[in-house]
């Protein structure tokens, strides 16, 4: 009889044969699992595993003072991890513009004389008067210059957290209490993600092929960007830190700020302000509330994914409530879904067999479920445009006109016609984007422009922004009628008898065709400093 192994799948244990792959298991159970993605495997820990904590909680009457320990197998770590027990009440000694010190205590080692350069947020041993028995504890408050008598490796820590605290700190306060800060990271063990779906399993193994999160019924805004953001079913590491993990697929798209409350390990949320707006981040250590950071949900299991997740990796996630959004859809399909949700439904505009959907209010998932009704606007599918778009030729014009008629995060986007002359389509967008947004020269055309190619006039022509559609080949202007130089085509439109009976004033509605999450071009890197301080910059 073949050995069986015991395997945890989500929380669940089963047993299957020896060298069962995760390839088995998905399609054994059907677990959720987005092709592309990767899965968390976790090996069984042995009961003698310690795992030693870089980070310490500093407990001041200001506040929480978070550090980060170097390297652990420094002379000054060392000195630290020996002494940090016995150091609170550990009182404030001096404070200037430059640096707050603690202390004094007793300490021994050999000290290195001269100035050095000290960055802001370092933290280093001092030997007061080059007394190592009269040793302090010192925060840099900026960058300086300074002679402290520091043991050889000079800066040993750093703050990470509770920057905001460190300002307040004056004459008399005092760190209260210092504790080893031992995030729920030590306790997965050795884990690692990996797209790789035929690496056999071994017995304790524990796979991890989703996170759930749970939305925040504070955050109705903010869920729907958080859907917009997952919208292929997956999670896509950008970047990463010792605090979270990010997702900057709609990296400079407005969002609106709701939920403050702390971001507790698992918390889910946007940046709403500053660089890096738009961001998503699921937080892998505590961290305070922020005035930039809107917590949106939790992920409430599967954290293991967040942990393990490298750069440029993506996994499968699922969230409580799903999304309820209806447009691109026809009403007889979104009757039937709202139905079993015991969900009221009311049409506007168009009650014909042949509908789409275009508008729903709420235009939220949470106020949809607390309201317990929807109204929903239809339009006649003549009314709907296809079309493909060129990334690779014209990614920043794309990103442009797909901001401007809100399809970075819905799936239909409107667009009122403003003028229709000799088989020409001139539409503008209600969103003035070109207010904010720049629309360099890019992807224009040299010698003709084909029919049923959109092209959008850039900013060396008076009408930027403007958008337009011809419905024949065209060699002296562009689709907006303005000259080759001053059009940037950014794709074409699928099904374009839908555009011979419009008329000027009328609106239509796009939705892209072979979409593709691309939404971060153009963006800018944010620190882990911005993120890490809670937006105590």
């Amino acid at each position: 009889m073949a050995s069986k192994i015991n395997v945890t799948v989500n929380g669940s244990e089963h047993s299957f044969k020896e060298k069962t792959t995760p390839a088995e298991i998905i399609q054994s159970l059907g677990v959720p699992y987005t092709a592309g993605a990767s899965v968390c495997i976790v090996k069984k820990r042995k009961e003698e595993e310690k795992t030693q904590t870089k980070e310490f909680v500093l407990q001041t009457n200001k506040g929480p003072l978070v550090i980060e320990l170097k390297d652990p197998s420094s002379i000054s770590s060392q000195i630290w991890i020996e002494k940090y027990e016995t150091l609170a009440p550990l009182p404030i000694l001096m404070e200037s513009s430059d640096a707050i010190s603690f202390g004094p205590f007793e300490t021994k080692y050999d000290f290195v004389r001269g100035n050095k350069r000290y960055r802001k947020y370092d933290i280093v041993f001092s030997a007061g008067g080059f007394d190592t028995s009269k040793t302090t504890l010192i925060f840099s408050k900026r960058d300086h210059y300074a002679e402290y008598g520091t043991p050889e490796d000079g800066v040993f820590a750093t703050l990470i957290a509770g920057r905001t605290n460190l300002e307040k700190i004056d004459k008399g306060d005092v760190i209260e209490s210092i504790t080893p800060y031992v995030e729920k990271k030590a306790a997965y063990g050795d884990g690692y993600c990996t797209t790789d779906l035929s690496v056999p399993l071994e017995d304790g193994d524990r796979l991890i092929t989703v996170a759930e999160i749970e939305m925040s019924p504070h955050s109705p805004q903010g869920t729907e960007t958080f859907f917009a953001i997952i919208k292929d079913g997956t999670y896509r590491i950008d970047s990463t830190a010792n605090a979270f993990r990010s997702d900057d697929t709609l990296q400079g798209e407005p969002c609106e700020y709701e939920n403050f409350e702390p971001r507790k390990i698992g918390a889910v949320c946007l940046r709403t302000a500053g660089t890096g707006r738009g961001r998503a981040y699921i937080s892998t250590a505590d961290r305070a509330s922020s005035l930039l950071h809107s917590v949106v949900g939790h992920v409430v299991s599967g954290m293991e994914l967040a942990y393990f997740a490298k750069p440029d990796d993506k996994f499968t996630v699922e969230t409580a409530p799903p999304r309820l959004l209806l447009l691109g859809h026809d009403v007889k399909e979104s009757k039937s879904l709202l139905d079993a949700l015991g969900i009221k439904m009311k049409v506007d505009g168009f009650d014909g067999d042949d509908n789409v959907i275009v508008a729903q209010s709420p235009a939220t998932t949470i106020e949809i479920l607390r309201e317990g009704a929807v109204t929903v606007t239809a339009v006649p599918k003549s009314k709907l445009i296809e079309v493909e778009f060129y990334y690779d030729d014209a990614p920043k014009s794309v990103e442009f006109f797909r901001h401007s008629i809100d399809l970075k995060t819905q799936p239909v986007g409107s667009l009122p016609v403003s003028m229709v002359y000799d088989e020409t389509y001139i539409f503008k967008a209600e969103k003035q984007a070109e207010r904010y947004k720049e629309i360099m020269p890019e992807n224009t055309p040299k010698t003709d422009v084909k029919a049923f190619d959109i092209g959008i006039t850039n900013q060396s022509a008076k009408r930027m922004g403007y958008i337009g559609v011809r419905l024949a080949d065209e060699t002296m202007f562009g689709p907006t009628g303005e000259k080759f130089e001053a059009t940037n085509i950014i794709g074409r439109v699928l099904n374009p008898d839908n555009l011979k009976n419009i008329e000027e004033g009328d609106v239509i509605y796009i939705k892209e065709i072979n979409a593709r999450q691309t939404d971060n071009a153009g963006s800018e890197d944010e620190t882990e400093d911005e993120n890490e301080a809670g937006g105590e910059e």
